[in-house]
């Protein structure tokens, strides 16, 4: 019998490509239909015909504070009383930009737009006019959003549907973009010496997330700083996943390393839709209508996302936030740890504050090469047995496990009893 989920999938795939708005949620990757989901509450999701999960998806990381937060709905439907959108300035796009600049260290000035791919874009673009250089470099597996000179050897959608990254995009334009290894100093040293004057900045994901979660090396971050300063270069963190997760001043706070440009998006908008760049005064000021470099955006800084931000923000200021994000997912990567130990399966969880990733491999993920090398087969037999027992996992092994304030210690315990269930019996090798 057909259940209304897959009733709702056959409709969909008659007007919306392959039945989805993003392409991972098909569940390509590992077998099956995708869920259709009603409503959230706290750490809970409930689909469209009934079924509770624990969700560590989190609508791909805006969630912080869980499903329906009561300050995020508040603020959202107080918002929306007086007005959706202005196409014009007001207050609350002040107020956010204030506690961003106070937040992240390396921002001086910000600029609002509508997602993280429209802000790495923006950033792209403002770094090549203000070091008039044309070249990017990034590294292998590190994704950035669908803008057509960061989809090269992109990880996330792209690593979990197997597809090329460039179909679509113009050959001189992939030719701009220079890839190189996570991780790796001494081939961005090399090339530095050889092409820096060409190159306009090097983006990076402080910590990989779209990869599995892989930390960086200790020093990566310093040297990477010390490298693009030495010749020029402009240095952007892409923290739309890590910015607001790891602690309030993203992972340029963790690790005290600043870079000259930021982006950041999901949990900055509160779970509405939302992006921003921003970084050095001198190089923001070329952003038009202060400088040359052209950006803009209908529904930038629109007050309903401007409002779910601040609460955001000033919920997260609270003490003892990020401790009892820490413990949480310590616990649950310590519990994912121990069960796939104790079914006998070689198995890595590599975890960075509230990201973690079970990869299914015998070695420690340090950079594309390693994170690919995981077992597919594995994860998407262990997700779909997972996903029967209620917990709700990315269904892909190349995307990272979110945490909220949400979860609880009986949420992690459960989600911990459940893999040790769907892992007895997991062979290594071909898929159960």
């Amino acid at each position: 019998m057909a259940t209304l989920s897959r009733k709702l999938f056959d409709k969909a795939l008659e007007v919306i490509p392959g039945g989805v708005n993003s392409p991972v949620r098909a569940f390509k990757a590992v077998g099956g239909d995708p869920l259709f989901f009603a409503r959230g509450r706290g750490a809970l999701l409930y689909d469209v015909d009934g079924n509770e999960y624990i969700d560590y998806v989190l609508s791909w990381g805006p969630l912080i504070l869980g499903h329906a937060h009561e300050a995020i709905v508040r603020e959202v439907q107080e918002a929306a009383k007086d007005g959706t959108s202005f196409g014009a300035p007001n207050p609350h796009e002040v107020e956010l930009a204030r506690l961003v600049v106070e937040a992240v260290p390396g921002i001086e000035k910000v600029r609002m737009v509508n997602s993280g791919t429209e802000a790495t874009l923006s950033a792209i673009r403002l770094a090549r006019g203000f070091t008039g250089r044309d070249l990017v470099v990034k590294m292998d597996g590190c994704y950035h959003g669908h803008v057509d000179a960061l989809l090269v050897k992109a990880g996330s959608g792209i690593a979990t549907l197997g597809i090329p990254g460039t179909p679509g995009i113009p050959a001189q334009v992939a030719a701009q973009t220079l890839v190189l290894p996570y991780n790796d100093l001494d081939s961005l040293a090399r090339l530095a010496d050889e092409r820096g004057k060409e190159i306009a900045c090097v983006i990076v994901e402080p910590v990989a997330a779209n990869m599995g979660v892989v930390p960086p090396r200790r020093g990566y971050l310093e040297g990477l700083r010390e490298i693009t300063s030495r010749h020029g270069i402009i240095l952007i963190f892409d923290e739309v996943i890590t910015g607001f997760r790891l602690a309030k001043g993203g992972a340029q706070e963790v690790y005290r390393v600043t870079p000259d440009l930021t982006t950041l998006g999901k949990i900055l908008g509160g779970g509405l839709p939302i992006g921003a760049y921003g970084g050095r005064e001198e190089i923001m000021d070329r952003v038009a209508p202060e400088g040359d470099v052209y950006q803009a955006g209908t529904l930038a800084g629109n007050p309903l996302a401007m409002r779910a931000g601040i609460a955001m923000l000033k919920h997260l200021g609270q003490a003892g936030v990020y401790e009892r994000l820490e413990a949480i997912a310590e616990r649950l990567a310590r519990g994912l740890g121990a069960a796939a130990e104790e079914a006998g399966l070689p198995a890595r969880v590599t975890r960075v504050g509230s990201l973690l990733t079970l990869f299914f491999t015998s070695r420690d993920p340090v950079d594309w090469a390693s994170a690919s090398a995981a077992d597919t087969k594995r994860y998407a037999a262990f997700f779909r047995r997972m996903l029967e027992r209620g917990i709700y996992l990315a269904p892909s092994q190349f995307e990272a496990l979110f945490l909220s304030l949400a979860h609880t210690n009986d949420h992690v315990d459960r989600t911990v009893a459940t893999a040790r269930e769907a892992l007895k019996g997991m062979r290594w090798g071909p898929e159960a």
